[in-house]
């Protein structure tokens, strides 16, 4: 049904931003992927999709319509998600029913996982589905609406997952799930979903300090004044805000023709932009896990284009609208986003009712910091130049698994400083090392000026959210005299801080990686043997003439 348009003037997203200055990171924004409004790369190449919808009074049935907006192509772009919150799903089996048509639909990768099912009670139910190959689920939490709202309640789910390859904090979020109260009966209705933002708001203040949290739902919201949706995007603890920097009044006005979510049957047209993704500020900080632009180069903190739906600042669509539908039911034929079969298919998806579309967004991943570990020195002489070893930091994140075009592309640049304990030095400054860049080399000495055994640390501190602080330990041994020529590797088997026979002896009782190529074999006696002997001749002969 068409809306009345609220007619009130636009306000600017909550504060907690002010200020931030945008940046662009090494090896985020460098990638291969051409720099232009036409560019399929920019919505194909996703990293980590995540995507709301809600589905229209789903039970069963719809397959092939389905299966062909979820993973149908068009241009080289599919809407692909991999992980999704659902509203207006009808009972426990029509979650079984999805995810039956989310693992068999042509192109998809079969992995797909439903989260348990919860029942809302009195009305439709929320669900979330998860591909177990990009995340591990960790578990729910529903916020219960409770007594003094008009009409059956709607509960909202908080879900918590992690994304597959890490184990910290910062690489985990939480996404809610709602579907807020339509407009029917004046009043009654706004304040019923003043109230289901304000429970999402009030619990995402709960969470850990630096949590990252996402909402997708129906918001039933014409406007950014209503108090509803102010009370999620106001500043404060619980912020939530619109990835795409777009507020004002969404109904009934063109200027929004390319957000607009309802309605792709036409019974109204399409004319609002009921269907949001809002994100917490830790998602658009530029670190880590974050949202993404839709090309490299993006500027995501702009407003979205109000002149294209292939905006290269933002990876945000309402998958199917490509701008042609202001007031009019979803366009087929012509359709330069998703083409006239995925959106034909869109149509068929509501049920053949008022609908709606989906919308979904990128994220990028966190990098991986990754090192050899021990560095030895072997031995020199004291009062030796200072002998140098080259220490190697990659970016270890899976660029197979979150990058789809291969180049790292959506995954955080590895930015990092070292530091080293007395006795050795590591270079200064702050590096970044972008995945599938290769490695970066930096030159470690080790001091000569005293005997002993030298030992101590190099560590790596990082934005890896899983090991902020990679400690690398290194090691030498100092002696007066003659020192063996030899390269560098672990020959104080016994950690006695000499190098003799002794540790020849330790080796064969129990064998280690003498010359550090990763392997134990007798190579290693081998190498520890020549290097006990290397300076044989020298000590026979001293003082010989």
């Amino acid at each position: 049904m068409k809306h009345q348009d609220v007619n009130q003037s636009d306000v600017s997203e909550g504060s907690a931003e002010v200020g931030v200055r945008a940046r662009v990171r090494a090896g985020v924004f460098g990638a291969a992927c051409a720099l232009a409004v036409g560019a399929a790369c920019g919505i194909a190449q996703a990293q980590v999709r995540i995507a709301q919808w809600n589905i229209t009074n789903y039970s069963s049935g719809r397959v092939s319509d389905l299966q062909q907006c979820f993973y149908g192509t068009f241009s080289g772009r599919s809407m692909s998600p991999d992980l999704i919150v659902v509203e207006e799903m009808l009972g426990a089996s029509s979650v079984t029913n999805l995810l039956n048509i989310l693992n068999g639909a042509p192109g998809s990768p079969g992995d797909w996982a439903a989260a348990p099912f919860v029942a809302n009670g009195g009305d439709t139910d929320n669900a979330m589905f998860y591909r177990t190959s990009r995340f591990t689920y960790l578990g729910v939490v529903t916020l219960s609406e409770g007594t003094g709202v008009s009409g059956p309640p709607r509960d909202n789910q908080r879900w918590q997952v992690r994304l597959a390859g890490y184990s910290g904090a910062g690489a985990e979020f939480y996404i809610y799930a709602g579907h807020w109260k339509a407009q029917e009966s004046g009043s009654g209705d706004d304040n019923r979903r003043l109230l289901e933002a304000q429970r999402i708001r009030d619990d995402a203040a709960t969470l850990p300090a630096g949590a990252h949290y996402i909402f997708g739902g129906d918001t039933n919201e014409q406007s950014s004044t209503t108090a509803a949706y102010q009370a999620m995007v106001s500043a404060g603890a619980g912020q939530f805000l619109d990835p795409i920097n777009t507020p004002g009044t969404w109904n009934n006005n063109g200027s929004f023709r390319f957000v607009h979510t309802q309605d792709p049957f036409g019974s109204g047209g399409m004319d609002d932009r009921h269907d949001q993704l809002l994100i917490s500020a830790t998602l658009r900080n530029q670190q880590g896990l974050d949202y993404m632009p839709g090309a490299p180069g993006g500027n995501i903190f702009a407003a979205y284009s109000t002149s294209t739906w292939n905006d290269s600042n933002h990876s945000y669509r309402a998958w199917g609208n490509d701008g042609t539908s202001f007031n009019l039911p979803l366009t087929t034929t012509g359709n330069t986003m998703v083409g006239p079969t995925i959106a034909q298919a869109l149509i068929n998806s509501t049920g053949g009712a008022t609908g709606h579309l989906p919308v979904f967004l990128d994220l990028q991943v966190p990098a991986k910091v990754n090192a050899p570990a021990p560095i030895h020195f072997g031995v020199v002489s004291v009062g030796a130049s200072s002998p140098q070893r080259t220490l190697t930091v990659t970016n270890s994140a899976n660029v197979a698994l979150y990058s789809k075009d291969g180049t790292g592309w959506g995954i955080d640049a590895l930015t990092y400083t070292l530091s080293a304990s007395a006795g050795f030095t590591a270079p200064g400054g702050t590096f970044n090392e972008s995945a599938s860049a290769g490695s970066n080399a930096h030159t470690l000495t080790m001091s000569t000026l005293t005997p002993g055994c030298k030992t101590g640390t190099v560590t790596i501190n990082s934005d890896d959210p899983d090991t902020p602080a990679r400690v690398v330990p290194v090691k030498g041994l100092v002696v007066t005299g003659f020192a063996p020529v030899v390269s560098a590797g672990d020959y104080d088997v016994n950690g006695d801080c000499q190098v003799n026979v002794e540790d020849l002896y330790v080796w064969y009782a129990g064998n280690t990686d003498v010359n550090l190529d990763g392997s134990v074999n007798a190579t290693d006696g081998t190498f520890l043997r020549d290097g006990l002997r290397s300076n044989e001749v020298t000590d026979m002969t001293a003082g010989r003439r």
